[in-house]
């Protein structure tokens, strides 16, 4: 096939087809001679770059690439670089669109998300067959889920940056979280004997590196690709391919790898069956995976790519810092994610304290916990958009986490596994449902700041929190027993839960796409584009 004609304009080369192909519309003041300006075959001009007012239209090239001295809108794999408007008013002259194609990245994104995720919980849920298995303490079995915590804690800053700053963008990301988490597989894989605990560590610390690059990613992927009226909802979703993956997590270990006389082969199959599957999602990303859309999919997301081009990311730290209703939420989504760590990582333990021998249903309680919390994050993700209420939501959503914990924490000395099945799902609807509800609200308090910046400070948190509350709770229910361990963790949340009420409705984000709806006089902000 024929190259596509180059258009050279201030010594930069560009194709205009592959700019026709993304159909973009961009940045374009009003034509005085509209008939001059069609296309051979009929097409408005407008749908490729336009140049300034003041060139002779018959002479001038259909797309006007700019120099990177120049502020420019990346148009990502699929498009060349278009003018950036200066000022809000600018963006009226530009069209946000939505692709079909975003749910792909999005379902893509949840797989990877759904096999690190699995891993993490892999060992901790057979705590009891692990630590026989490889002659070691429960400490040493906590510490393979604690890792995924502690190694979020200090990589997440050098990430955040490399998600905001390198022209790969999410493809990048995606790609580094992948390969750490198929490489971290076969690693676990190899160390899948009794005497390679060592192996099996390390590789469970790969897959927490690689946990770095995409636990954070929900809210980035869906303000990059969703547009307003969708972005809570996308964010749910990408935050359900984590909890499934925790909830596969839950349930499939403890059949594979019963407490049997043939743990040995048993741990071989599961292992090598999450190595295969991580290295076919791994091809996956390198493969189809892409950055970003032409254009936002929002008038918010475009004025947040304006302003981020005149601030540095530790600006933007400093920003977010400053932001007290943002701090209040850091510390209260640590709290309440971080108790969700915690019993996910002691439930073999707190379950077999009173119900001996039932491995296999402390990992049905487990997938009950996030099941329930998976449809607790869709029902506040489909509420979030039509309400827009965050803050009170958070308030309720939070209180009812306390009063689930407060029945778990008692249901367990009744003995009976079905009170404690029902008290579990009611306590995984609120719990588990709340992760996506603190992406959004951080996405509004803090907006224009990147999503990947607030998401990435809110994970951080939940690790820290997450790594306290566990060796606290693993020692109070060593000497103390359950009701002890679990009654510390009632009284963190109870001080979350009074810390949540200070927190001011802010909602940045959407002041925002209300004035940029204003100014281009159109309530609808986005259009579906073709493939």
């Amino acid at each position: 096939m024929a190259d596509h004609p180059k258009d050279t304009v201030n010594g930069t080369v560009g194709s205009v087809q592959d700019v026709m192909d993304s159909e973009q519309y961009v940045h374009r003041p009003e034509s005085k001679h509209p008939q001059e300006d069609q296309e051979k075959n009929g097409e408005d001009i407008t749908k490729s770059a336009v140049v300034n007012e003041g060139e002779n239209r018959a002479d001038r090239p259909p797309l006007a690439i700019v120099t990177d001295s120049e502020r420019t809108l990346d148009g990502g794999s699929l498009g060349g670089k278009v003018p950036l408007p200066s000022s809000p008013k600018s963006l009226v002259s530009i069209e946000p669109r939505v692709y079909k194609r975003r749910w792909f990245m999005l379902a893509v994104f949840c797989l990877v998300s759904l096999t690190n995720a699995a891993q993490w919980i892999q060992y901790a849920i057979i705590g009891n067959v692990v630590r026989e298995y490889y002659s070691v303490s429960y400490l040493a079995v906590d510490w393979l889920s604690m890792v995924y915590m502690l190694a979020y804690i200090p990589l997440i800053w050098p990430v955040t940056w490399l998600l905001e700053h390198n022209e790969g963008g999410l493809k990048v990301i995606g790609v580094m979280g992948a390969s750490l988490n198929c490489a971290g597989a076969w690693l676990r894989y190899a160390g899948a004997t009794p005497d390679t605990f060592f192996l099996a560590f390390f590789g469970q610390t790969l897959c927490s590196v690689g946990q770095v690059f995409i636990l954070g990613m929900p809210a980035h992927v869906a303000a990059t690709w969703f547009g307003a009226n969708q972005v809570s909802t996308a964010c749910a979703i990408g935050v359900f391919g984590n909890q499934l993956g925790v909830a596969l997590g839950f349930v499939l270990p403890p059949i594979i790898v019963p407490n049997d006389n043939n743990k040995r082969q048993n741990m071989l199959n599961m292992f090598l069956g999450t190595a295969c599957i991580t290295s076919v999602l791994l091809v996956l990303i390198f493969a189809v995976y892409q950055d970003k859309p032409p254009v936002p999919p929002s008038r918010a997301k475009l004025g947040a790519q304006i302003s981020r081009t005149q601030r540095s990311y530790r600006e933007s730290l400093r920003i977010l810092c400053k932001n007290t209703g943002f701090v209040l939420l850091v510390i209260t989504y640590g709290i309440n994610v971080g108790s969700f760590y915690a019993i996910s990582t002691l439930l073999n333990q707190l379950i077999l304290s009173e119900f001996e021998g039932l491995e296999a249903m402390a990992g049905i309680i487990g997938m009950t916990i996030v099941l329930t919390g998976l449809l607790g994050s869709a029902v506040t993700g489909v509420w979030l958009d039509r309400t827009r209420t965050y803050r009170g939501t958070t308030v309720v959503v939070y209180i009812l986490s306390l009063l689930g914990l407060i029945g778990f924490t008692f249901t367990l000395k009744l003995g009976n596994i079905w009170i404690v099945f029902a008290i579990s799902a009611f306590l995984g609807f609120f719990m588990t449902g709340y992760l996506p509800l603190g992406f959004e609200f951080a996405a509004e308090l803090t907006h224009p700041e990147p999503e990947g910046t607030s998401s990435g400070m809110l994970n951080a948190s939940a690790q820290l929190f997450g790594i306290i509350f566990t060796m606290i709770m693993g020692t109070l229910l060593t000497n103390l027993g359950t009701v002890a361990a679990n009654l510390f963790l009632c009284g963190a949340v109870l001080v979350g839960c009074i810390l949540t009420m200070f927190i001011k409705s802010d909602l940045r984000r959407q002041q925002a796409e209300r004035v940029h709806s204003d100014l281009s006089g159109n309530s609808s902000t986005a259009q579906t584009a073709s493939m």
